[in-house]
């Protein structure tokens, strides 16, 4: 090195430790995961320092064992790439578990989580996290979900099914007909990360709402890189083998196709902890703790529950015995539980989600939905023959 490289690096560095800042991190990446060690030490206090590091708009943490809790609080800063300006603190949900079903749950690399928050894009971190008793292994996931991409799409489109060996559904009385939906394809999902073919399950009896949290403050235009971000996080990130769930609604109402397998397909998802067998989930992108619902929100998530539920024929408004596969915290490994067709997460798992605001539009969405197969159902009617006189007293 020139001894005026050498200044320039030392200047660097100084100015660097004046802000309280640290040079970039020594992170490791994969596919547009930068993650981040915290460094061990306090059992109920840890830190990582205000910190320089890759570009990333998404931010989780996660620890080594799928299995423990982290009983306490996350809280992080972020620095934007464009203002230069930190964020205030804000805490990251921590009440998230592994699935307890199919072949995710023993997969190598599968680990504990915090809910994703959406940062939008930046390039500094600094993190703070206590409990009773922390877990081990925690690391800061920095996602880039632009990291790689090769432009992409925002159009509606309807993907193409494929049909695969599975029981098809019969589409009963109270079959509702089939939102617009952004594909895989459109919001850009990197299908060379599955690894494995999807798990299927004999039906679909409920479906559960669930907001991703995070934050509100996101343009729709953001839409597809706030799926995307989710994608990697719960890939790259949780260890598993797709995003948890089936189908995703920004706060404009656009609704984006999850976990692949197809979407008339009963796939098993990782939305539910206990409840995820015979079930499907849509989440909203956002928290509807602190901010309500709009009506295009509730309308979407209407109209995604009553085409599912529809295609086997069930009453949305209806309610449906379902049988915990696992101790999650509120239903035991094998206990029985009455729950709406439609429900939230936390009717199943201690839990906040989908958010107060939300979870109080759930009867709404309820008797949206019956209408949606109401008038699915009507308009497949022939019009009902008049005759002569009738038409003449019409005119």
């Amino acid at each position: 090195m020139t001894p005026r490289l050498l200044r320039t690096a030392v200047a660097t560095a100084l100015a660097l430790g004046a802000l309280g800042l640290t040079q970039p991190a020594r992170a490791v990446s994969s596919d547009g995961v930068h993650t981040v060690r915290v460094p061990g030490g306090d059992p109920r206090e840890r830190s990582l320092a205000p910190r320089t590091t890759e570009p990333f708009s998404l931010i989780g943490v996660t620890w080594d064992d799928p299995d423990a809790t982290l009983d306490g609080t996350v809280q992080v800063r972020t620095r934007s790439r464009e203002s230069g300006a930190w964020s205030a603190w804000r805490p990251l949900e921590t009440d998230v578990r592994t699935p307890e079903a199919g072949p995710e749950r023993d997969r190598a690399g599968v680990r504990g989580s915090t809910q994703p928050l959406w940062t939008g894009p930046s390039d500094g971190v600094q993190v703070r996290v206590s409990g009773s008793r922390l877990p081990a292994g925690l690391r800061v996931e920095l996602v880039d979900p632009e990291a790689g991409s090769d432009g992409v799409h925002t159009a509606v489109v309807e993907p193409d099914v494929v049909e695969r060996d599975v029981v098809e559904p019969a589409a009963g009385p109270l079959a509702a007909e089939r939102p617009a939906v952004t594909s895989r394809a459109a919001w850009g999902a990197d299908e060379s990360l599955v690894k494995d073919p999807p798990t299927y399950t004999g039906d679909t009896k409920a479906m559960f709402v669930h907001h991703t949290a995070g934050t509100n403050d996101y343009a729709c235009s953001e839409s597809a890189s706030i799926v995307r971000g989710v994608f990697l996080y719960h890939v790259q990130s949780n260890g598993w083998n797709d995003i948890g769930y089936h189908f995703l609604v920004d706060k404009c109402g656009t609704v984006f196709e999850g976990r692949a397998g197809g979407m008339d397909k009963p796939v098993l998802g990782a939305h539910a902890y206990g409840f995820n067998t015979a079930t499907s989930s849509v989440s909203v992108l956002g928290n509807y703790s602190t901010t309500a619902t709009n009506a295009v929100v509730r309308e979407s998530v209407a109209k995604v529950t009553a085409w599912k539920l529809g295609l086997y024929g069930i009453d949305p408004t209806g309610t449906v015995v379902l049988t915990s596969g696992a101790d999650n915290g509120k239903y035991k490994l094998g206990q029985k539980g009455t729950f709406h067709r439609i429900s939230g997460h936390r009717d199943g798992y201690p839990t906040e989600c989908p958010g107060q605001n939300l979870y109080d539009d759930l009867p709404e969405i309820r008797t949206l939905a019956a209408n949606a197969g109401k008038t699915a159902e009507a308009a497949q009617e022939p019009p009902v023959p008049r005759d002569e006189d009738e038409d003449v007293l019409a005119r």
